[in-house]
C-alpha cells in the first residue's frame, strides 16, 4: 500500500481561492437580494414551477424564504421554511471552508472517486425521502 501525499501548488494564492471566494461573494450578494426583497410576501420572486404545475412540494420550496430568514436571524423560522436546506448548511459551509484551506496552504489532496460519489449518492436519497415525506400527511410539518 503507498501513502497518498498532498501536491503542492505552483499557482498563486489568489488563482487558488478565487473559486470559493467568488462563490461566497455570489451566494453573500443573493443573499442581500433576498433580504431587500422579502420572499414571504406572495409573487415577489415568483412561485415554484413544481407546486404549479403538480400541487406539491419539491425539496427546495421554501428555500428563498429560509435564506430571507437566516439573515434576519432567525434559524427557526428558516428550519420551518425548508430544514433539508438549514440542515445542509453546516456541510455546505464545511466543504466550502476545506476548499479554501487547501487553496490558501496550496495543497491538493487527490480525492477518490467513491470519495465524491457516495456523498452525493446519500444526499439524492435524503433529497428525495424529504421530497416525499413532506408530501405526506404524516410530514405536513415539513411543509413550507
Amino acid at each position: 500500500m503507498t501513502a497518498v501525499h498532498p501536491k503542492l501548488e505552483t499557482r498563486g494564492r489568489w488563482h487558488r481561492v478565487r473559486g470559493p471566494v467568488l462563490l461566497a461573494g455570489g451566494l453573500m450578494a443573493a443573499s442581500l437580494a433576498l433580504h431587500l426583497r422579502d420572499p414571504h410576501q406572495s409573487g415577489s420572486w415568483g412561485g415554484c414551477p413544481w407546486l404549479y404545475l403538480t400541487g406539491t412540494y419539491c425539496p427546495g420550496c421554501g428555500g428563498l424564504r429560509a435564506v430571507n430568514d437566516l439573515t434576519n436571524g432567525q434559524v427557526g423560522a428558516a428550519a420551518s421554511s425548508n430544514l433539508l436546506f438549514v440542515g445542509s448548511l453546516p456541510f455546505i459551509a464545511f466543504w466550502w471552508s476545506r476548499s479554501v484551506l487547501t487553496g490558501w496552504r496550496g495543497t491538493h489532496q487527490p480525492v477518490s472517486t467513491r470519495q465524491v460519489v457516495l456523498p452525493v449518492v446519500l444526499l439524492g436519497a435524503l433529497a428525495v425521502v424529504f421530497w416525499v415525506v413532506r408530501n405526506l400527511p404524516v410530514g405536513a410539518w415539513l411543509a413550507p
